[in-house]
Order: structure tokens, then sequence, then C-alpha cells
């Protein structure tokens, strides 16, 4: 009784300091002058943010959709033996800085969102790959050998055993990936792929910081709501006996 009474307490505590934040930075953002700027650019922060979601769908649905059948290619037994070699392939991709990676796209791609789609999916790939061979990889032993046993074939034991089991980690390697692209996205404006970056830069070049604001906080949320998309997805796509989450 004791316990359930201190953690109503901390409960609403947590609340209080909670509302006392958001006040305290709705205060702060009225007085620096931030809210009256992003009501003034609203139109723009919807736009340009639009083209910012596009951008992230495109670049990160391609790289899921190579990434995943990728990583599977490389755990079968005829191509275990390359898929070190792909994956040291894939680094290459992130080692190279991102600006430098954008640029080399522009240079063969002119400028636009093609250049920042194909940059875009060049950096998202990797995280994708790694984890989905990693996942598959950790599925333990017995569980396939126990599937090979009751006479499932090889694709069967794909699909039943090994991806199930492997999800959760495949998930991870996806959340990671398209982390990394939303915080990537606003360096495709550099290179005419436009975007939330447009007022992020452009609010540094004018030493507005409202303006830079305007495009750093919108790309913040949708990090956020991105990766909670992901999370719930994660959370109800996963069988209940491998998903450490229920």
């Amino acid at each position: 009784m004791a316990e359930q009474v201190a953690m109503a307490g901390i409960q609403r505590l947590w609340r209080i300091a909670t509302l006392v934040l958001i006040f305290a930075l709705g205060a702060w953002a009225w007085a620096s002058g931030l809210l009256p700027t992003m009501a003034d650019l609203w139109d723009d922060i919807v736009y340009l943010g639009r083209q910012h979601i596009i951008l992230v769908a495109i670049s990160g649905g391609l790289a899921i959709a190579v990434g995943i059948p990728l990583g599977i290619l490389l755990t079968r037994p005829g191509m275990q033996r390359y898929s070190n070699i792909a994956l040291q392939f894939l680094n290459i991709g992130a080692t190279i800085p991102t600006l430098a990676v954008l640029a080399l796209s522009m240079s063969i791609l002119g400028i636009g969102d093609t250049p920042a789609i194909f940059g875009l999916f060049v950096l998202t790939l990797l995280p994708i790959v790694s984890n989905t061979l990693a996942g598959i990889r950790a599925v333990p032993r017995h569980l396939i050998e126990a599937a090979t046993g009751m006479g499932l074939s090889r694709g069967q034991i794909l699909w039943q055993v090994e991806l199930p089991n492997a999800l959760f980690v495949i998930y991870a390697g996806i959340r990671t990936a398209l982390a990394v692209n939303v915080g990537t996205v606003p360096l495709a404006f550099l290179i005419g792929g436009g975007g939330l970056g447009e007022l992020i830069f452009s609010g540094i070049a004018l030493n507005e910081f409202g303006m830079m604001l305007a495009g750093a906080i919108p790309t913040a949320l949708l990090a956020i709501m991105v990766d909670f998309l992901m999370s719930q997805m994660q959370l109800w796509t996963i069988p209940r006996g491998v998903n450490p989450l229920r």
C-alpha cells in the first residue's frame, strides 16, 4: 500500500514538472519571438515539411525494399561467404562524409530530388542490411533444426522461423536508418532537394534564430514521429512469443 502511494506521488510530481516545463518552454518561445516567427512561416513550414516527408518516404522505402532482401540473401548458405565483403562495400557509403555523398550524387545525377534521394538511399542502406544479417544469424540453431526435423523446406523455415525471430533486430536497424535519414534530409537543400533544410540554412545565413528553429524543430518532431510509428508497427507485427515489448 505504501509503495502504491509513493508511486502515485511520484507520478503526480512528474505530471506537474512536465506541465511546468511545457509552460516555461512556451513562455521562452513567445518571449524570444520564436512562436510569432513560426506563425509567419507556417505556410513555408507545411510546404517544406511535405517535401521533407516525401524525401524520407522515397529514400527510406527504397532502402528497406533493397536492404531487407539483400540481408536475407547474404544469410543463405550459398551466399554467406560473400556477406563480409558486401558489408565492407556498404561501409564505404557510411564512412564517406554525408556532404561528400550528396556532392558525388549531384555530380552524377545533377541537381534536384533525384541525387538527394540516391544519396539518402546510400546512407540509409547499411543499418538495414547489417541488422537483417545479424538478426537472422542470431536465430537459435535448435529452432532451425527442429523445423528441419518437422519437414519444413528452406523457404518455410525462413518465413515461419527465421524472420519472425529476427524481426526485432531488423526493426531496430530500420528505426536507426530512418532516424539518420530524417536528420540528414536538411542537407538535401544544398543540392536543390528541398525540405526543411531551406529554413535552417537560410536562418543561419541571415542570422535569423527564429527561422532556423522553424526548420529545426519540425525536423526533430518528424524524427520523433517516425520513430514512434515504427515502434508501434514493431509492437503489432512481431509475434508475441518473440516480442520483448509485450
